[in-house]
């Protein structure tokens, strides 16, 4: 336990500071790649967060998390009503805030288990007060899964719009947005009718996001 606990506590400290290279969820998908005979590809190139369009930023808080910048690393109000739809049988939402996401996607594997959500909820906690809120929002952008084999802002805005990840607009922005619950599934240009909704919808939340002070 104190081994664990220092290694953890280590590399949260690390990658305050460094990029972080790959996440296991890169690796799961490589694995799946090689075992159903495809090539295995992982775009990745980490920018920081100043190169990274505010209309990212707003858009992924607008679609994903929409008191990221008032909790303190749980939504306690979006779990409960998650709970509560999955309880009736509702499509699940989920209730895991940006910073879970982040716990999970850098230091966790993929799955659902009592003891990955205590690990969750332990990184979680750490993140939130070693990193803070905008190393937090520069790791997610840059770590999450934004397309088949893409992950982060940057190789995201090549493979969707062919631009930059600075210059994406609040409607490329609300794209690559729409498609985090499934980014495999949907598509962020020729999009569903379903895709396009939630497009309209996060461009009109993103409106009342208000200013990004970390």
């Amino acid at each position: 336990m104190l081994w664990f606990f220092g290694i953890s506590i280590l590399l949260v400290v690390l990658f305050k500071w460094i990029p972080v290279p790959f996440t296991p969820l890169m690796i799961t998908r490589a694995i799946e790649q090689k075992i159903d005979g495809q090539e295995m590809t992982c775009s990745h190139d980490w920018v920081p967060l100043e190169d990274i369009s505010i209309n990212l930023q707003k858009a992924v808080i607008a679609s994903e998390d929409g008191n990221f910048l008032k909790h303190n690393g749980f939504d306690f109000k979006a779990m409960q009503k998650a709970f509560k739809n999955n309880n009736r049988g509702k499509k699940l939402k989920g209730g895991s805030t940006i910073s879970q996401q982040t716990a999970k996607n850098v230091f966790l594997w993929q799955g659902r288990s009592y003891i990955r959500k205590g690990l969750e909820a332990y990184f979680t906690f750490l993140i939130e007060i070693v990193w803070g809120k905008e190393r937090i929002m520069e790791v997610y952008l840059n770590s999450i899964e934004m397309g088949k084999g893409v992950y982060g802002a940057e190789a995201a805005a090549e493979h969707w719009y062919r631009t930059d990840a600075k210059n994406l607009t609040k409607i490329q922005a609300a794209g690559i947005a729409a498609i985090l619950p499934n980014p495999r599934k949907y598509k962020a240009t020729n999009s569903s009718s379903y895709i396009e909704k939630r497009k309209g919808k996060i461009v009109r939340v993103m409106n009342h996001v208000g200013k990004l002070e970390y």
